[in-house]
């Protein structure tokens, strides 16, 4: 699903003050982007719809921030995980990135202990619009930003969404400073608020989903009643049965399908929610907003309703990309995918997020690659 000739993306992000080391001193404090308009464009991940409502409470209600599972960041220390040169690159001006996680929230813990099941970056051309998503597979093998190695959702689990910002800053050489999470009870209330999603269910497919609806229905986790899913072909999903579709991984595709697959809902939601009136909508809100959890304020949100009908999907694939990745166990750590020279993985990355075909890793992310190859080829022999 790789969509990188894109050329109507602009290559404009102003100037930012240099750095010459590979992590920013003690103290600096890098100031946030004014273009945060582009978080409307969630909705084709778990999250954006979340902010999407979010927005529309806000207005409607005045509700207080902390009552939405606001979190300060410490922009200090996302700011240390900024690789020396990213902030200076010309061909990523003009685009804000945001982190997107979805969580495995049986016990509602959003913030951290829970591995994220989904990461997604949303990369936004704050002139066009336009966007391209950029799913992170769960168990990727990267420096989880503190120089020890494992899948990359470890990171959430051990630091939250901070330590999880730092994480894909320092493998990926980008500037991230925002996110947004959401949990399985926010994504299946989302669903059944909004009348259910248009999917294209294949056979294989059927199983495995009910068997997840099974699960989740249960009083240990979300304590529903669920429909199973007797044919396939494009019908209706409802919440169950649409947030159980994301978490299928055992047909051909394995992990790689699942991610693939949640990107498919999130955007057949935000096709939705174009549909959904005021009320609609404000309903949707009340029963999410406890369920979310994110860097975004209430000044920053309010700007954005004016800006949706502003943007639109325009491409989406998966890091590291099929050409240059492998799996194999790695000792202790279990199964892993394995980025298969992590630079030539960033640099496919910057050209399909950017449109940057000459793009030169950080001497950082060059340094976390040889790191990754040598421990491959100590368990996997690659």
């Amino acid at each position: 699903m790789s969509n990188r000739n894109d050329d109507e993306l602009r290559r404009s992000r102003g100037s930012r003050s240099s750095k010459s080391d590979s992590r920013r001193p003690a103290g600096h404090r890098r100031k946030k982007k004014n273009s945060k308009n582009a978080l409307i464009l969630l909705g084709v991940e778990f999250a954006v719809l979340a902010i999407l409502l979010f927005i529309i409470y806000t207005l409607f209600f005045r509700v207080k921030v902390d009552n939405v599972g606001k979190v300060n960041l410490n922009e200090e220390k996302i700011a240390e995980s900024v690789n020396s040169g990213v902030e200076e690159n010309q061909e990523m001006t003009g685009y804000t990135n945001i982190a997107l996680f979805g969580v495995d929230d049986r016990n509602g813990e959003l913030t951290k202990k829970t591995r994220s099941d989904t990461i997604i970056i949303a990369s936004i051309n704050n002139e066009t619009g336009d966007v391209k998503l950029m799913s992170v597979y769960r168990d990727t093998y990267l420096n989880l930003s503190n120089d020890s190695y494992n899948k990359c959702n470890t990171a959430y689990a051990t630091g939250g969404p901070e330590q999880a910002i730092s994480m894909l800053n320092m493998n990926l050489d980008l500037d991230i400073t925002d996110f947004v999470t959401i949990g399985f009870g926010g994504l299946t209330d989302v669903v059944n608020e909004l009348g259910g999603i248009e999917v294209n269910v294949e056979e294989s497919e059927i199983t495995h989903l009910n068997n997840y609806q099974s699960t989740m229905a249960s009083p240990e986790e979300l304590n529903m009643k669920y429909t199973p899913v007797t044919t396939p072909g494009l019908q209706t999903l409802d919440g169950l049965q649409a947030t159980a579709y994301c978490r299928i991984r055992y047909t051909a595709g394995d992990d790689f399908r699942r991610a693939e697959r949640q990107r498919t809902v999130l955007m057949a939601i935000l096709e939705k929610a174009k549909q959904a009136s005021t009320s609609e909508l404000e309903s949707v809100a009340s029963k999410v907003f406890n369920e979310t959890y994110t860097s975004f304020d209430l000044d920053d949100i309010i700007k954005l309703l004016g800006n949706v009908p502003k943007y639109k999907v325009v491409g989406n694939d998966g890091f590291p990309t099929a050409d240059y990745r492998s799996t194999g166990t790695m000792g202790k750590k279990g199964s892993c995918v394995i980025p298969v020279d992590l630079a030539t993985n960033v640099k496919w990355l910057h050209e399909f997020l950017f449109n940057d075909t000459d793009y030169q890793v950080s001497s950082s992310v060059q340094k976390y690659s040889d790191k990754i190859a040598a421990d491959a080829a100590q368990y996997l022999g690659q």
